[in-house]
Protein backbone atom coordinates (compact mmCIF):
# COMPACT_ATOMS: atom_id res chain seq x y z
CA UNK A 1 0.00 0.00 0.00
CA UNK A 2 1.57 3.31 -1.00
CA UNK A 3 1.25 6.09 2.36
CA UNK A 4 0.36 9.34 2.14
CA UNK A 5 3.99 10.89 1.61
CA UNK A 6 4.47 8.97 -0.98
CA UNK A 7 1.28 9.94 -3.07
CA UNK A 8 1.59 14.05 -2.34
CA UNK A 9 4.44 13.43 -4.55
CA UNK A 10 4.11 15.49 -7.41
CA UNK A 11 1.44 18.03 -5.50
CA UNK A 12 4.64 18.30 -3.09
CA UNK A 13 7.02 18.66 -6.38
CA UNK A 14 4.52 21.50 -7.30
CA UNK A 15 4.48 23.56 -4.68
CA UNK A 16 7.88 23.30 -3.17
CA UNK A 17 10.19 24.10 -5.56
CA UNK A 18 8.42 27.36 -6.20
CA UNK A 19 8.10 27.94 -2.39
CA UNK A 20 12.05 27.20 -1.79
CA UNK A 21 12.77 29.52 -4.52
CA UNK A 22 10.92 32.31 -3.26
CA UNK A 23 11.95 31.87 0.19
CA UNK A 24 15.96 31.33 -1.25
CA UNK A 25 16.21 35.01 -1.44
CA UNK A 26 16.07 35.82 2.05
CA UNK A 27 13.75 37.93 4.31
CA UNK A 28 10.02 37.92 2.95
CA UNK A 29 9.25 41.59 1.66
CA UNK A 30 6.37 42.59 0.24
CA UNK A 31 7.20 41.27 -3.73
CA UNK A 32 8.11 37.80 -2.25
CA UNK A 33 4.57 37.55 -0.41
CA UNK A 34 2.83 38.35 -3.72
CA UNK A 35 4.97 35.74 -5.51
CA UNK A 36 3.65 33.30 -2.88
CA UNK A 37 -0.01 34.16 -3.26
CA UNK A 38 0.35 33.28 -6.74
CA UNK A 39 1.88 30.34 -6.26
CA UNK A 40 -0.53 28.92 -3.06
CA UNK A 41 -3.70 30.45 -6.07
CA UNK A 42 -1.34 27.96 -8.79
CA UNK A 43 -1.51 24.68 -6.46
CA UNK A 44 -5.19 24.72 -5.96
CA UNK A 45 -5.39 26.11 -2.31
CA UNK A 46 -8.12 28.31 -2.24
CA UNK A 47 -8.89 31.85 -2.87
CA UNK A 48 -10.10 31.77 0.94
CA UNK A 49 -7.28 29.89 2.18
CA UNK A 50 -4.62 31.58 0.17
CA UNK A 51 -5.43 34.95 1.66
CA UNK A 52 -5.60 33.94 4.99
CA UNK A 53 -2.21 32.51 4.63
CA UNK A 54 -0.81 35.62 2.77
CA UNK A 55 -2.67 38.04 5.37
CA UNK A 56 -0.41 36.33 8.55
CA UNK A 57 2.52 36.47 6.74
CA UNK A 58 1.86 40.04 5.68
CA UNK A 59 1.75 40.65 9.70
CA UNK A 60 5.32 39.91 9.50
CA UNK A 61 6.57 40.71 6.32
CA UNK A 62 7.65 44.19 7.68
CA UNK A 63 9.55 42.94 10.31
CA UNK A 64 11.48 40.92 7.78
CA UNK A 65 10.68 37.51 8.77
CA UNK A 66 13.10 34.74 7.84
CA UNK A 67 12.13 31.74 5.25
CA UNK A 68 12.49 29.54 8.45
CA UNK A 69 9.36 31.37 9.99
CA UNK A 70 7.99 31.73 6.91
CA UNK A 71 7.63 28.00 6.55
CA UNK A 72 6.37 27.90 10.19
CA UNK A 73 3.76 30.24 9.85
CA UNK A 74 2.62 28.63 6.87
CA UNK A 75 2.49 25.61 8.40
CA UNK A 76 0.41 26.50 11.15
CA UNK A 77 -2.34 28.16 8.91
CA UNK A 78 -2.82 25.21 6.70
CA UNK A 79 -3.14 23.16 9.93
CA UNK A 80 -5.34 25.40 11.41
CA UNK A 81 -7.92 25.14 8.33
CA UNK A 82 -7.98 21.53 8.67
CA UNK A 83 -8.16 21.50 12.46
CA UNK A 84 -11.30 23.71 12.36
CA UNK A 85 -12.60 20.62 10.24
CA UNK A 86 -15.03 18.86 12.66
CA UNK A 87 -13.21 15.40 13.27
CA UNK A 88 -14.60 12.56 11.63
CA UNK A 89 -17.09 10.26 13.54
CA UNK A 90 -19.70 7.29 12.70
CA UNK A 91 -22.83 8.20 13.91
CA UNK A 92 -24.69 6.06 16.37
CA UNK A 93 -26.75 3.49 14.98
CA UNK A 94 -26.92 -0.28 13.59
CA UNK A 95 -25.87 -1.28 10.72
CA UNK A 96 -23.50 1.99 9.44
CA UNK A 97 -25.34 2.84 6.66
CA UNK A 98 -22.43 4.45 3.98
CA UNK A 99 -24.26 5.94 0.66
CA UNK A 100 -21.70 7.02 -1.91
CA UNK A 101 -22.37 9.80 -4.11
CA UNK A 102 -20.09 11.84 -6.32
CA UNK A 103 -19.98 12.32 -10.30
CA UNK A 104 -19.21 10.52 -13.12
CA UNK A 105 -15.55 8.91 -13.47
CA UNK A 106 -14.46 10.25 -9.85
CA UNK A 107 -13.77 6.50 -8.64
CA UNK A 108 -16.41 5.40 -6.91
CA UNK A 109 -17.42 2.10 -7.11
CA UNK A 110 -13.71 1.29 -6.86
CA UNK A 111 -13.25 3.21 -3.37
CA UNK A 112 -16.37 1.38 -2.30
CA UNK A 113 -14.62 -1.95 -3.46
CA UNK A 114 -11.00 -0.39 -0.95
CA UNK A 115 -13.28 0.59 1.44
CA UNK A 116 -15.47 -2.54 1.99
CA UNK A 117 -11.56 -4.41 1.69
CA UNK A 118 -10.39 -2.34 4.44
CA UNK A 119 -13.31 -2.53 6.73
CA UNK A 120 -13.05 -6.30 6.53
CA UNK A 121 -10.07 -6.22 7.41
CA UNK A 122 -10.48 -4.45 10.57
CA UNK A 123 -12.93 -7.26 11.09
CA UNK A 124 -16.35 -5.54 10.42
CA UNK A 125 -18.92 -7.39 8.27
CA UNK A 126 -19.99 -5.28 5.23
CA UNK A 127 -22.93 -6.08 2.46
CA UNK A 128 -22.59 -3.98 -0.55
CA UNK A 129 -26.19 -2.10 -2.30
CA UNK A 130 -25.61 -2.00 -6.15
CA UNK A 131 -28.07 1.45 -6.48
CA UNK A 132 -26.88 2.13 -9.62
CA UNK A 133 -28.87 0.88 -11.40
CA UNK A 134 -28.68 2.47 -14.94
CA UNK A 135 -26.26 0.66 -16.26
CA UNK A 136 -25.65 -3.44 -16.21
CA UNK A 137 -21.66 -2.68 -16.52
CA UNK A 138 -22.10 -0.88 -12.96
CA UNK A 139 -23.98 -3.59 -11.20
CA UNK A 140 -21.11 -5.70 -12.54
CA UNK A 141 -18.23 -3.82 -11.57
CA UNK A 142 -19.11 -3.64 -7.78
CA UNK A 143 -19.87 -7.56 -8.02
CA UNK A 144 -16.25 -8.15 -9.22
CA UNK A 145 -15.19 -5.44 -6.50
CA UNK A 146 -17.33 -7.14 -4.01
CA UNK A 147 -15.64 -10.69 -4.74
CA UNK A 148 -12.23 -8.89 -4.30
CA UNK A 149 -12.79 -7.88 -1.08
CA UNK A 150 -14.43 -10.91 -0.13
CA UNK A 151 -17.72 -9.17 0.68
CA UNK A 152 -21.62 -9.79 -0.57
CA UNK A 153 -23.74 -7.36 -2.84
CA UNK A 154 -27.22 -7.07 -3.25
CA UNK A 155 -28.87 -5.75 -6.05
CA UNK A 156 -31.89 -5.79 -8.08
CA UNK A 157 -32.63 -6.09 -11.64
CA UNK A 158 -31.52 -3.31 -13.84
CA UNK A 159 -33.78 -0.14 -14.04
CA UNK A 160 -35.15 -0.72 -10.23
CA UNK A 161 -35.54 2.26 -8.23
CA UNK A 162 -32.42 2.88 -6.41
CA UNK A 163 -34.05 3.66 -2.66
CA UNK A 164 -35.72 0.15 -2.92
CA UNK A 165 -32.68 -1.39 -3.43
CA UNK A 166 -30.58 0.56 -0.49
CA UNK A 167 -33.98 -0.04 1.52
CA UNK A 168 -33.42 -4.22 0.83
CA UNK A 169 -29.59 -3.77 1.57
CA UNK A 170 -29.85 -2.32 4.94
CA UNK A 171 -32.98 -5.37 5.58
CA UNK A 172 -30.57 -7.54 4.29
CA UNK A 173 -27.88 -6.61 6.85
CA UNK A 174 -30.07 -7.26 9.65
CA UNK A 175 -30.95 -10.43 8.67
CA UNK A 176 -27.71 -11.35 8.20
CA UNK A 177 -26.02 -9.61 11.07
CA UNK A 178 -23.81 -7.28 9.15
CA UNK A 179 -22.81 -4.17 10.49
CA UNK A 180 -21.44 -1.86 7.30
CA UNK A 181 -23.98 -1.62 4.43
CA UNK A 182 -21.98 0.78 1.45
CA UNK A 183 -24.19 1.98 -1.06
CA UNK A 184 -23.29 2.62 -5.01
CA UNK A 185 -25.02 5.29 -6.61
CA UNK A 186 -24.88 6.26 -9.76
CA UNK A 187 -22.29 8.94 -11.34
CA UNK A 188 -24.66 12.03 -12.41
CA UNK A 189 -23.81 15.90 -13.05
CA UNK A 190 -23.77 18.51 -10.47
CA UNK A 191 -26.16 20.39 -12.10
CA UNK A 192 -28.54 17.89 -12.84
CA UNK A 193 -31.64 18.82 -10.67
CA UNK A 194 -34.14 15.65 -11.20
CA UNK A 195 -31.06 13.59 -10.98
CA UNK A 196 -29.63 14.72 -7.46
CA UNK A 197 -33.53 14.69 -6.53
CA UNK A 198 -33.43 10.64 -7.42
CA UNK A 199 -30.50 10.52 -5.02
CA UNK A 200 -32.12 12.66 -1.79
CA UNK A 201 -34.90 9.82 -2.46
CA UNK A 202 -32.98 7.03 -1.51
CA UNK A 203 -31.89 8.95 1.82
CA UNK A 204 -34.95 10.40 2.30
CA UNK A 205 -36.13 6.53 2.49
CA UNK A 206 -33.45 5.11 4.39
CA UNK A 207 -33.43 8.00 7.21
CA UNK A 208 -37.58 7.64 6.98
CA UNK A 209 -38.10 4.13 7.36
CA UNK A 210 -34.71 2.77 8.84
CA UNK A 211 -34.93 3.44 12.19
CA UNK A 212 -32.44 3.05 14.18
CA UNK A 213 -29.49 3.05 11.44
CA UNK A 214 -26.08 5.28 11.49
CA UNK A 215 -26.95 6.84 8.14
CA UNK A 216 -23.83 8.87 6.78
CA UNK A 217 -23.66 10.33 3.16
CA UNK A 218 -20.07 10.56 1.22
CA UNK A 219 -18.59 12.40 -1.88
CA UNK A 220 -16.23 11.03 -3.79
CA UNK A 221 -14.02 14.17 -5.41
CA UNK A 222 -10.86 13.61 -7.97
CA UNK A 223 -8.03 15.05 -6.87
CA UNK A 224 -7.28 16.27 -10.70
CA UNK A 225 -10.22 18.35 -10.72
CA UNK A 226 -8.78 20.75 -8.27
CA UNK A 227 -10.17 24.22 -7.96
CA UNK A 228 -13.81 22.17 -9.71
CA UNK A 229 -14.12 19.64 -7.02
CA UNK A 230 -14.44 22.61 -4.75
CA UNK A 231 -17.17 23.55 -7.00
CA UNK A 232 -18.63 19.73 -6.89
CA UNK A 233 -18.92 20.02 -3.04
CA UNK A 234 -20.43 22.55 -2.69
CA UNK A 235 -23.26 21.69 -4.89
CA UNK A 236 -23.90 18.08 -3.73
CA UNK A 237 -23.77 19.63 0.30
CA UNK A 238 -26.10 21.97 -0.83
CA UNK A 239 -28.15 19.36 -2.32
CA UNK A 240 -27.94 16.37 0.33
CA UNK A 241 -26.61 14.95 3.60
CA UNK A 242 -23.07 15.13 2.81
CA UNK A 243 -20.94 13.80 5.90
CA UNK A 244 -17.37 13.47 4.72
CA UNK A 245 -15.08 12.88 1.66
CA UNK A 246 -13.24 11.03 0.25
CA UNK A 247 -10.70 12.33 -2.56
CA UNK A 248 -9.43 10.28 -5.38
CA UNK A 249 -6.01 9.87 -7.63
CA UNK A 250 -4.04 11.60 -5.14
CA UNK A 251 -0.80 9.95 -6.31
CA UNK A 252 -1.82 11.06 -10.17
CA UNK A 253 -2.15 14.74 -9.69
CA UNK A 254 -0.19 18.02 -8.83
CA UNK A 255 -3.60 19.45 -7.49
CA UNK A 256 -3.83 18.11 -4.03
CA UNK A 257 -4.26 21.13 -2.51
CA UNK A 258 -7.49 21.48 -3.36
CA UNK A 259 -8.14 19.78 -0.36
CA UNK A 260 -7.22 22.53 2.13
CA UNK A 261 -9.57 24.71 0.44
CA UNK A 262 -12.93 22.23 0.68
CA UNK A 263 -12.27 22.17 4.17
CA UNK A 264 -11.71 25.81 4.31
CA UNK A 265 -14.85 26.08 2.40
CA UNK A 266 -17.25 23.65 3.42
CA UNK A 267 -15.97 22.16 6.93
CA UNK A 268 -16.33 18.86 5.51
CA UNK A 269 -13.95 16.42 7.10
CA UNK A 270 -11.55 14.53 4.24
CA UNK A 271 -11.51 10.84 5.48
CA UNK A 272 -10.33 8.49 3.17
CA UNK A 273 -6.99 9.23 0.43
CA UNK A 274 -7.20 7.55 -2.69
CA UNK A 275 -3.06 6.40 -3.78
CA UNK A 276 -3.15 4.05 -6.37
CA UNK A 277 -5.06 0.97 -8.41
CA UNK A 278 -4.95 -1.78 -5.77
CA UNK A 279 -7.27 -2.87 -3.42
CA UNK A 280 -5.40 -1.33 -0.49
CA UNK A 281 -4.98 1.64 -1.89
CA UNK A 282 -7.43 3.67 0.13
CA UNK A 283 -5.74 5.50 3.13
CA UNK A 284 -7.10 7.21 6.02
CA UNK A 285 -6.45 11.15 5.69
CA UNK A 286 -4.10 12.52 8.53
CA UNK A 287 -4.35 16.17 8.59
CA UNK A 288 -0.69 16.16 9.57
CA UNK A 289 1.20 14.27 7.45
CA UNK A 290 -0.53 15.43 4.34
CA UNK A 291 0.40 19.25 4.95
CA UNK A 292 4.00 17.63 5.82
CA UNK A 293 3.54 15.78 2.25
CA UNK A 294 2.57 19.31 0.82
CA UNK A 295 5.21 21.23 2.19
CA UNK A 296 8.24 18.91 1.76
CA UNK A 297 8.97 18.24 5.48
Amino acid sequence: MRGLLQGLRKTKERLLGSIQRILSGGALDEAAVEDLEGVLLGADIGVEATERIIERLRERSGANASPEECRRIMREQLLAIVGETPKPAPPPGNPRVIVVTGVNGVGKTSTIGKLAYRLKAEGHSVLLAACDTFRAAAIDQLELWGERAGVQVVRQQMGSDPAAVAFDAVQAARSRGAGVVIADTAGRLHTRVNLMDELRKVFTVLSTRMQGIGLEGWLVLDANTGQNSLRQAEAFTAALPITGLVLTKLDSTAKGGAVIAIQQKLRLPVLYVGLGEGIDDLAPFDPEEFVSGILGE
